[in-house]
């Protein structure tokens, strides 16, 4: 039996997001903390070729909310969230991409359907997307 020792864990799977993680990282600590949740933060390097893994060591050393997780080479999403659900021990799980697509803001809200509307699982969409056609094409097609 797995006891929560958190309210959330939010599980980031990256691959080359260098340039990103620090502001995402400052953004999730602040939505956490403004709303007084105890919190954890996985971040999983999908085996990126840039200097993400260096990014998260860092971050983890400033900041012992977050966890980091390093894959020697890229497995995909799938298995970078897997490797984030089996480590984390919130009361609940958010996922998000570490490209600032997701907004931590939306956090509580999230939360809140869970814990106090009593929903077993969210999904979230975005309304607008701002990605570029290389993976807007592939999607539609698919």
């Amino acid at each position: 039996m797995n006891l929560a020792q958190f309210d959330i864990s939010v599980v980031v799977p990256l691959y080359n997001e260098d340039e990103s993680l620090p502001e995402l990282s400052q953004w999730i600590d602040r939505v956490m903390k403004q709303h007084g949740y105890s919190y954890e933060a996985i971040l999983v390097d999908d085996g990126s070729k840039d200097q993400s893994w260096k990014v998260v060591q860092e971050i983890c050393s400033k900041n012992n909310s977050f966890k980091g997780i390093k894959f020697r080479r890229n497995y995909g999403k799938s298995a970078a969230l897997q490797k984030g659900f089996e480590m984390a021990s919130g009361k609940v799980v958010i996922t998000m991409d570490a490209d600032m697509q997701d907004s931590p803001d939306e956090i509580p809200g999230l939360y809140k359907m869970i814990v106090e509307d009593g929903f077993d699982l969210v999904s979230g969409w975005k309304q607008k997307r701002y990605d570029p056609i290389s993976k807007t094409i592939p999607s539609k097609f698919f």
